[in-house]
């Protein structure tokens, strides 16, 4: 496997993990367990925030910015059908 698509997974992966974390500290009626998952939920936004700049910088992760005209065109669409 080369680097990119070891690195494509591993943010999946981290990507999966900050759900579990999410929905775990939610949905925790125990204030300690809360802190533990809200703690996990941290470090893996902190090395999924890691992750993602190396991947960036090697140009391994395209970011496309959208046209503005395109949302502007897109929201007058969606008034107007309402």
């Amino acid at each position: 496997m080369n680097d990119k698509l070891l690195m494509t997974n591993y943010l999946m992966i981290l990507k999966s993990t900050v759900e579990v974390y999410i929905h775990g500290t939610i949905e925790s009626s125990n204030e300690d367990v809360r802190k533990i998952l809200k703690c996990g939920l941290d470090e893996t936004l902190s090395h999924q925030a890691r992750v993602f700049d190396e991947m960036n910088s090697y140009d391994y992760y395209d970011i496309n910015n959208i046209n503005p005209d395109i949302i502007n065109e897109k929201y007058e669409e969606l008034t107007e059908e309402n």
